[in-house]
């Protein structure tokens, strides 16, 4: 097959689905960040899980926060206290394991919106926006401005991927045919 006709095939029948408009990929990349950090957050909420597995380690966490001299925050730390010595050390394997399995999602979910993959988009709303039940509740029953930070971002990011997800299905139909 001759250079002449590899080129002259190229452009025929093969039509590659139509890419993200830039500002599109600007606010996917932006969300893939977004999924970064909260990656690496609970990387390290499962790196210090795994090291509090250690009973020494427990131990030594505990004895630090029942000497550790904070004028205003004593009720905060008996309870710190007190629910660490609740848990135990073996708890907090379990703890490693659901922080790494989210880290897990949380990163597949940021790297194919990094990609602009269509399937990205759909997973990160049905992964995000099942959770959001959740983050209403705690919302409203342990309101902090964080959580709720948390549950707008959330929220936007689910509407966002779900208008720019249809609108490219629809791009999509409208080249194909």
């Amino acid at each position: 097959m001759s250079s002449s006709t590899a080129s002259g095939n190229a452009g025929q029948g093969t039509t590659k689905p139509p890419r993200r408009e830039s500002q599109h990929g600007v606010g996917l990349r932006v969300i893939a960040i977004y999924k970064a950090v909260k990656t690496v957050g609970l990387i390290l909420v499962a790196i210090a899980s795994f090291h509090l597995y250690k009973t020494q380690n427990f131990d030594g966490l505990v004895h630090w926060l029942e000497h550790l001299s904070l004028a205003d925050s004593n009720g905060l730390r008996w309870k710190l206290v007190q629910l660490l010595e609740d848990m135990g050390p073996n708890k907090f394997v379990a703890i490693g394991l659901v922080a790494l399995a989210y880290a897990a999602i949380f990163a597949t979910e940021g790297i194919g919106l990094w990609l602009q993959k269509y399937w990205a988009e759909w997973f990160t709303v049905i992964a995000t926006g099942s959770l959001i039940p959740l983050e209403i509740y705690e919302s409203i029953s342990h309101f902090s401005w964080l959580k709720l930070a948390v549950l707008i971002a959330n929220t936007l990011i689910v509407i966002y991927l779900v208008r720019i997800a249809l609108q490219s299905r629809a791009e999509m139909k409208k080249a194909a045919g």
